[in-house]
């Protein structure tokens, strides 16, 4: 076996021994770095070392490690940078955030018992690559082919021994956290870690993703026909070759949103594409209910045919099905910011727990500001900054750099002290919406998003009545 399935099975001792080592290092620097400052002139600001060149590169250090021990540690740090401001250092959480969750896939002698093992007998039945299509941090994805019937399908399998050291790896973690100093114990970060790690095992369950698959797959197909064809596609599950460990979906040929092959199509199919993009989500949060929180790229790809472009939606292990409340919440937030509604807004935040009723004036103002410059693109034609729109009056989501003149304001917001902690739900509610407009800017879609928000919201206003 290769020193890199070695790697990722062995114990969770070594590993987290190493993460704790990486952790004790980083609290010595806070410790160094803060006397330095203080012997500088003018004594250390508040604040002043954890965003010092030292700690920065202290911080890409234990993220190094992070991504040499591979495996679950990754997809953790990843879960991890979903806590930005609220809990850690900027320098960490922007390090964190550049955690890649591709990696190199074991090799088939380390996968192929996982396989046997899950599948018994019906392997038999299959003529499987040994070279994986692609690999992340808790799975890889091997391409087959079912010898009856020459049916191409994608087994979706996950690394050997995942679930005996999923917690450990996270105690790991998060004990490295606090031997650095970059989070203080405390009743409210306990449950924040708490709901991390639910979700974290969430994300394991092949058999909760397959159920998540299978309901979108029933909703995409009841609401978004139209002329010509749905915008999306969910493959069909193959459910013999299906178990705890393994899932089996059909085989479907696509390109990512980043792939050349995407940015040569014409202005007007991309366009399209982002308008599909950014409906999904307006149908999971207004009509479904079941929201898919991971957008990154890999989760999608763009099969093209001659007479349309759709959406493949491949992964749903980090779908979240929101209760009434939360929903209604989030939708008047969406909706009370698309038309400007600064009271409206302000008792959705309350609502989703982003701010206290008694926060002050500042904190409200300040928050509230933020979200309408997030929500910039869904403005009235007429309200959208001209800078950022093209000779037709559409919007130009590439060119609007959205997301950084957004983050700067976030930052400015998340220094008050006035700023409850949000829910685990809105936090991944967020990462979905800024990826969702990630998306959109790789495509350097071009168009008007308020009326078909618009339209979205008056049915759900109308529904809930």
């Amino acid at each position: 076996m290769s020193k890199k399935s070695s790697t990722i099975r062995r114990g969770s001792f070594g590993r987290g021994l190493s993460v704790s080592l990486a952790g004790l290092r980083a609290g010595g620097a806070f410790a160094i770095d803060g006397a330095l400052q203080r012997l500088r002139p003018g004594g250390q600001q508040e604040g002043g070392a954890v965003d010092s060149p030292f700690i920065r590169k202290e911080a890409r250090r234990f993220v190094a490690e992070l991504g040499r021990l591979k495996g679950t540690y990754v997809k953790i740090g990843q879960m991890f940078a979903l806590l930005g401001e609220h809990f850690l250092p900027r320098a960490l959480t922007e390090a964190l955030q550049e955690l890649n969750a591709a990696t190199e896939p074991l090799p088939w002698e380390a996968m192929e018992p996982q396989l046997r093992a899950s599948l018994g007998p019906r392997l038999a039945e299959l003529e499987v690559e040994p070279v994986a299509l692609a690999a992340a941090s808790l799975a890889q994805v091997h391409r087959a082919t079912v010898k009856a019937t020459g049916e191409q399908i994608c087994l979706k399998v996950q690394y050997p021994g995942l679930r005996e050291v999923i917690d450990s790896d996270f105690d790991a973690v998060v004990r490295m956290l606090l031997l650095a100093r970059w989070v203080k114990a405390g009743r409210e970060l306990d449950d924040w870690l708490e709901s991390m790690r639910s979700h974290l095992h969430q994300e394991i369950d092949y058999r909760h993703e397959a159920r998540m698959g299978d309901t979108v797959a029933r909703l995409v197909a009841r609401d978004t026909a139209a002329p010509g064809g749905n915008r999306y596609y969910v493959p069909r599950r193959i459910r013999r070759y299906c178990s705890d460990d393994v899932l089996a979906l059909e085989y479907i040929a696509g390109w990512q949103v980043n792939r050349p092959e995407v940015a040569a199509l014409s202005q007007r199919r991309r366009n399209a594409l982002g308008r599909s993009m950014l409906e999904l989500f307006f149908y999971e949060l207004y009509s479904w209910g079941v929201l898919q929180t991971d957008p990154n790229f890999g989760n999608y790809l763009i099969r093209s045919g001659s007479r349309r472009d759709e959406l493949v939606l491949l992964d749903f292990g980090s779908t979240l099905s929101c209760d009434r409340r939360f929903l209604a919440h989030l939708g008047g937030a969406i909706a009370a910011g698309q038309e400007h509604d600064r009271e409206a807004l302000l008792d959705s935040l309350v609502g989703l727990g982003c701010l206290d009723s008694d926060s002050s004036a500042y904190a409200r103002e300040t928050f509230i500001d933020f979200c309408l410059n997030l929500l910039e693109p869904l403005r009235p034609p007429g309200e959208l900054p001209r800078e950022y729109l093209n000779d037709r009056g559409e919007y130009c989501w590439g060119r609007s750099r959205l997301l950084r003149r957004a983050g700067k304001r976030a930052a400015t917001a998340a220094a008050s002290l006035d700023f409850a902690t949000p829910s685990r739900d809105f936090a991944l509610i967020a990462r979905k919406l800024t990826g969702v407009f990630t998306f959109i800017a790789a495509l350097d879609a071009e168009f008007n998003a308020h009326d078909l928000v618009r339209r979205h919201v008056r049915h759900w206003r109308e529904k809930e009545l």
